[in-house]
């Protein structure tokens, strides 16, 4: 198995993402994420902090916006050891958020607010693997 970290979806994620047909209700996103040691700004502002500090910024407008299009947060956490398996680089936090449909989180990602906080999540990671992952019906909250 391969693994590559992205910023960003290939141009053949977004379209599949966007308009596959047939996938309705709540969808949970995994979020692996690795930081660089330092932010780089585009701008060269703020090289005293770390990747880890610009990407909180991001995430403390997101967490706003994911409420705001009727998600919730399931969990954030730091990754801290490997029970499993093995790969050359661990990620350092794992997040998973939950949306009520895929319009939900498309909405809010290309929302301007969400477009104005971008730069905090460049800055801050090196590259991250985002998971769509949805409810099993035995174990959904609203069953």
């Amino acid at each position: 198995m391969d693994v590559e970290n992205r910023l960003y979806p290939s141009e053949e994620q977004q379209k599949r993402f966007i308009g596959e047909p047939g996938r309705v209700g709540p969808i949970v996103m995994v979020n692996l994420l690795k930081f660089r040691d330092r932010a780089v700004y585009e701008d060269g502002s703020d090289p005293h902090l770390s990747g880890r500090e610009a990407y909180q910024r991001y995430g403390a407008a997101v967490a706003e916006l994911i409420r705001h299009y009727g998600g919730r947060f399931v969990f954030a956490g730091d990754v801290t050891d490997l029970f499993i398996g093995e790969i050359d680089d661990m990620w350092d936090e794992i997040a998973l958020a939950e949306y009520p449909d895929r319009a939900s989180f498309t909405a809010m990602i290309t929302s301007p607010e969400f477009q104005a906080a971008a730069h905090h999540r460049e800055a801050g990671l090196e590259g991250q693997l985002n998971i769509e992952t949805t409810w099993l019906p035995v174990f959904r909250r609203d069953s």
